[in-house]
């Protein structure tokens, strides 16, 4: 029998309490849709990632579905101080019929211990680097242009932002500091390898100060790992932030297109710093970020593979500045520019310009 996932979400939504017993259900989403002009370098693929160059490019002129999700999420009381979790979330594309990808999806129980999960979810790598991204699901997202490695992006078993077959942990709060990890399961089933990747952090949020140190590890052999620092502060209006991705291995292998192929070579360290000022229902945000060169073993450029051949993956600097207004805590719009500049003669400078709207609920 062929059921649609939205109507059934929103059927269960809506019946709450009566379809599920005493579940406490949510409908949630989130659509985010920029129109872009881009003048340069083409940018990568479906996602609006310019992190990951293809070749040079005239200008051209996209309209984005950002992040764009729908989905359902609850818990039902078990007593003694116990929870049964779940979430459903899906991908969709307004300005096409594309359909419903999954996102987060998983089962959990929470309870004086934390939370444990099951399913597909964030790597704690990806949930720390949201944390410091002022403008996460925006097309201004540091993973989008290369602030953020382009491991905090995309859906697998391999070191991706969200894991698959994966169960992790969340800590309680303990006075601001908390602890999270992700374990994979029997990744790639259908050449499996026997490698479990895994990652781990640990934060601190009190008043305005966050810090975090995240690792991820794809247990792939080789370069196999990235370690990850980020830290924020705001006080007043005012914001400062900043991430440095020091990668083992993983960071080189994405941009190659190698994940988990036991490949050797790094180098390839991320970095960006930033600073935002609020007036009103009003924010402006600055960006500033570099990633070094992906080199393998006999430190030379790596060259990535198929429709990317003859194209260098180097070192780059990458900029952006963006005003937002807030219409209200669920809605609101921005108008921004990015600019990426690639240490390499094979790909184009590239700038972009780009307003968009956001509605959540």
């Amino acid at each position: 029998m062929n059921i649609k996932p939205l109507p059934l979400m929103i059927g269960i939504a809506l019946a709450g309490g009566a379809t599920v017993a005493q579940a406490d259900v949510t409908l949630f989403g989130r659509i985010d849709e920029s129109i872009n002009y881009i003048n340069g370098g083409k940018i990568d693929g479906t996602n609006a990632n310019i992190s990951k160059y293809v070749a040079k490019g005239d200008s051209n002129t996209q309209l984005v579905c950002n992040d764009c999700e729908v989905g359902v999420k609850g818990s039902e009381d078990l007593g003694n101080g116990l929870k049964a979790l779940f979430k459903l979330a899906y991908e969709t594309n307004i300005n096409e019929s594309s359909g419903l990808t999954g996102r987060d999806q998983w089962l959990g129980l929470g309870g004086g211990f934390g939370k444990v999960m099951a399913g597909t979810m964030s790597t704690v790598y990806k949930s720390y680097g949201s944390d410091v991204d002022p403008v996460y699901t925006t097309v201004f997202q540091g993973k989008n242009i290369g602030l953020q490695s382009h491991l905090h992006s995309g859906k697998g078993d391999q070191g991706q932002g969200r894991s698959t077959n994966t169960i992790r942990y969340d800590s309680p709060n303990w006075k601001g500091l908390g602890f999270n990890a992700t374990y994979t399961v029997q990744p790639d089933s259908t050449t499996p390898r026997g490698d479990n990747p895994f990652s781990a952090g640990v934060k601190y949020e009190n008043g305005g100060l966050f810090a975090a140190v995240a690792y991820l590890n794809n247990g792939s052999g080789g370069d196999d790992s990235a370690t990850q620092v980020s830290a924020k502060y705001t006080f007043d209006k005012f914001g400062i932030f900043g991430q440095y991705e020091f990668d083992g291995g993983l960071i080189t292998d994405d941009r190659t297109g190698t994940l988990g192929q036991n490949n050797s070579g790094d180098g390839a360290d991320v970095w960006f710093v930033g600073a935002d000022y609020s007036m009103g229902n009003n924010t402006l945000y600055a960006g500033y970020g570099q990633g070094d060169n992906a080199k393998t073993t006999d430190n030379t450029i790596a060259v990535p593979p198929a429709a990317n051949q003859n194209v260098s993956e180097p070192k780059y600097k990458a900029w952006e500045i963006v005003g937002i207004h807030h219409f209200s805590k669920h809605t609101m719009a921005y108008l921004g520019y990015v600019g990426v500049d690639p240490d390499t003669s094979d790909v184009d400078s590239l700038s972009q310009y780009a307003m968009g709207f956001q509605h959540r609920f």
